[in-house]
């Protein structure tokens, strides 16, 4: 499986996502400031209402540009068994019922699903619990996590 493939498609879909955030917004800003919508009593908030999700859009569209940023400037690396998972590994865990997952650990910003290569793929960054679980480990390694007041445990079966 390519990482660079990875890449360009977490790049996608941050644009894609970007696009529509950026189109909430505008929509939002455009009933805000609709002439219709001027409040005509304190009880009449559709005007205030919609501003307030403009500008939860724009923060949205932001955030967006920034893991882009944070993408564009990432190139991930071969792994290196002396040092163990780092961002970029494109790791394998298997669960206790034997079920296979595939995990891209990259920069923040990236958490998604995609396809690559007929295979599912979880993006997660560092930062995410099952990310920091994976730090440093290596293949043969057990990796543990709490989820909702539920262990899960996983073996590393390949790291690439």
């Amino acid at each position: 499986m390519d990482k660079f493939l990875l890449l360009q498609q977490v790049l996608e879909r941050l644009a894609e996502d970007l696009q529509q955030a950026e189109q909430a917004a505008r929509a939002a800003h455009e009933t805000a400031t609709h002439e219709e919508n001027i409040a005509e009593n304190k009880y009449d908030t559709l005007g205030l209402e919609a501003a307030y999700l403009a500008t939860g859009q724009a923060r949205r569209a932001e955030a967006i540009r920034q893991a882009m940023a944070h993408w564009r400037q990432f190139r991930p690396r071969p792994y290196d068994a002396s040092k163990g998972i780092q961002l970029g590994a494109l790791v394998c865990l298997v669960d206790a019922d034997d079920q296979q997952q595939r995990v891209f650990l990259g920069p923040d910003g990236g958490s998604m699903k995609l396809l690559c290569s007929d295979q599912l793929v979880q993006v997660i960054s560092s930062e995410a619990p099952l990310g920091r679980a994976m730090l440093g480990k290596g293949e043969g390694d057990e990796v543990s996590i709490l989820v909702a007041a539920i262990r899960q445990q996983f073996e590393v079966l390949r790291v690439d």
